[in-house]
């Protein structure tokens, strides 16, 4: 289990230069809401992932006034000596990512190296927001475990890409149309494939957590759609071509797959309360970290963004007997309730680090908050 050790963060949101030295076990940090808490448990996710898991538009994850920015950390890994990645954005540039100071060529093979799931009150997207987030969410999970199905994803979005480009020609090749077409068919079945099975793996994991965390009142489901789902990539696009060349931008396709949450049957989105869709989030999240934790056979980093916002009291101490209960591995908490925080690390473990954040700047504190 690749265990982060340190943490180098520069120019990253309203962090100007941090270093810190973390627990291998539960790392708590407090303070109130915009002093950098997210911030910097989203430096963690950035450098595992190369890209934030709250913030899309890149533009916004430089400091106020800066143009690049940096993070590095220093891992201890399960086998062989400690590690340090890092990770270069430059505004206008491609990122740089290094091993050891080696440069990593392609991010796909950086990917899942650092396994990592990060639980945020930004994940409400994943239930009110269109099946883009969904797909995104997927994406990033699977491909921490299959770096093929990073590639596939790859592959169809580029020569999807040029397939649009070639659609707004005024008068498109149809023989090279039908290359894409045919290019495109083995990645997009193999994605496809791949999003059926993981949805169905997750579904049971997903309500056995939903259950304990709501105290088992409503049953919850995920039902995945596809274009695909029923007809092969060439057929579908060949049914589409007239539609492709009105509207004159590819209309069905892998591009369009969404993952319908549902309670009872209804989309939680519509017919779920706010601790509701929360529980369910929650649950994803952790499902997903059950997964992956079998099949990578060590628990990843575990990241807890104000974990507590919209649970009510009994959601709380449901949650809290469930973290208390199972083997997790390196974990981070930030919650702005420095009272329940310490309550909750506390019960957990006597191996802890604590961190008070503000404005930027994280200070580390022995004993108690």
């Amino acid at each position: 289990m690749p265990v982060l050790k340190k943490l180098v963060v520069q120019d990253f949101r309203n962090i100007s230069l941090q270093e810190l030295a973390f627990s291998p076990n539960i790392n708590c940090i407090w303070g109130g809401n915009g002093e950098g808490k997210t911030n910097l448990l989203d430096a963690v996710h950035y450098l595992a992932m190369t890209k934030s898991g709250t913030q899309p538009a890149e533009k916004y994850n430089f400091r106020h006034g800066c143009k690049s920015f940096a993070i590095s950390g220093l891992y201890g890994m399960e086998e062989g000596p400690d590690c340090r990645f890092s990770i270069q954005v430059t505004d206008g540039a491609e990122k740089k990512i290094r091993r050891d100071d080696k440069p990593v060529p392609r991010i796909s093979e950086h990917i899942g190296t650092l396994p990592v799931v990060m639980v945020s009150p930004s994940d409400i997207e994943l239930v009110s927001e269109s099946g883009d987030e969904r797909r995104r969410f997927f994406n990033a999970f699977i491909s921490q475990l299959d770096r093929q199905y990073l590639a596939d994803v790859q592959q169809y979005n580029r020569l999807l890409t040029q397939r649009n480009r070639l659609l707004k020609d005024e008068a498109p090749d149809l023989e090279l149309l039908e290359t894409f077409d045919h290019g495109m068919a083995a990645p997009a079945k193999a994605v496809h494939d791949s999003r059926a099975r993981f949805a169905e793996e997750m579904l049971p994991v997903v309500s056995r957590y939903y259950e304990a965390i709501s105290g088992g009142k409503e049953t919850v489901g995920i039902d995945y759609r596809s274009d695909l789902s029923g007809s092969g990539f060439e057929e579908l696009m060949a049914r589409h071509r007239t539609r492709d060349l009105a509207l004159r931008y590819t209309v069905s396709g892998i591009q369009r797959d969404d993952f319908l949450f549902t309670m009872e049957g209804f989309p939680i989105r519509r017919c779920g309360s706010q601790g509701q869709q929360k529980s369910f989030l929650v649950a994803l999240k952790f499902a997903q970290y059950e997964i992956m934790k079998k099949a990578c056979g060590t628990p990843p980093v575990l990241l807890l963004d104000d974990l507590f916002d919209k649970l009510d009291l009994d959601r709380v101490g449901n949650l809290l007997q469930m973290v208390a209960g199972n083997d997790f591995g390196q974990i981070f908490i930030s919650d702005t309730n420095k009272t329940r925080t310490e309550a909750l690390v506390d019960k957990i473990t006597s191996d802890r680090a604590y961190f008070k954040a503000s404005a930027g700047t994280f200070t580390k504190i022995d004993g108690d908050l």
